[in-house]
């Protein structure tokens, strides 16, 4: 049987509704667990939902890492209200994704986002580097497949996993915010400057 205990237990560490959190334990049985995966689904399901919604707001974040500064991010992050942009939620996840562009240096926002010509000349230098092996033309198309796919999670920032958390992706953490604030959130482009270092 389903107590207020347990209601009250799950809306602390989830911050579900009360109504939403009796529903969740009452279809696992009283089950905190296996309710607090339920409602993490049913997030992300929603979330998904509001990816597709236009983000026109948000902010310019700006991040300088280090005494004296060697290396500057800039990245603009969108949400769909101006409401939002100011939430201490939207403004941590803005520093994390300054912090995770700072320290892994992707080159693109999404694997979307990357020009057809960089793609095929990383396929041209991946079979070129597989020329001398005996192997059948489709196991190699395989192994360069499989290679691409490595390539995306260290030139795609939302591919990367997460430097806080590398069990997650930078799209894992955006999709969980979009889930917590309600709104779509995109990271719509980024600048990443070293000190010294030619644009």
């Amino acid at each position: 049987m389903v107590t207020t205990d347990m209601i009250r237990q799950l809306r602390e560490r989830t911050g579900a509704g009360i109504l939403d959190a009796k529903k969740a334990l009452d279809a696992n049985d009283g089950d905190i667990e296996k309710a607090i995966q339920q409602l993490r689904e049913q997030g992300l399901a929603k979330a998904a939902k509001k990816a597709m919604r236009e983000a026109a707001e948000g902010r310019v974040y700006s991040y300088i890492h280090g005494d004296p500064g060697r290396v500057g991010v800039l990245v603009e992050v969108n949400c769909e209200t101006d409401f939002v942009a100011r939430t201490p939620t939207f403004q941590a996840l803005c520093h994390s994704i300054a912090l995770q562009i700072a320290a892994a240096n992707p080159s693109f926002v999404s694997p979307d986002e990357i020009p057809a010509e960089v793609l095929e000349n990383e396929r041209y230098t991946l079979l070129k580097q597989l020329e001398g092996e005996n192997k059948p033309a489709e196991i190699k198309d395989k192994i360069v497949a499989g290679k691409i796919e490595k390539w995306f999670t260290e030139a795609a920032l939302l591919r990367q996993p997460f430097i806080k958390d590398d069990s997650q992706t930078v799209q894992d953490i955006v999709m969980a915010a979009i889930a917590e604030l309600g709104e779509n959130i995109v990271i719509r482009r980024f600048s990443r400057f070293v000190l010294g270092e030619q644009a």
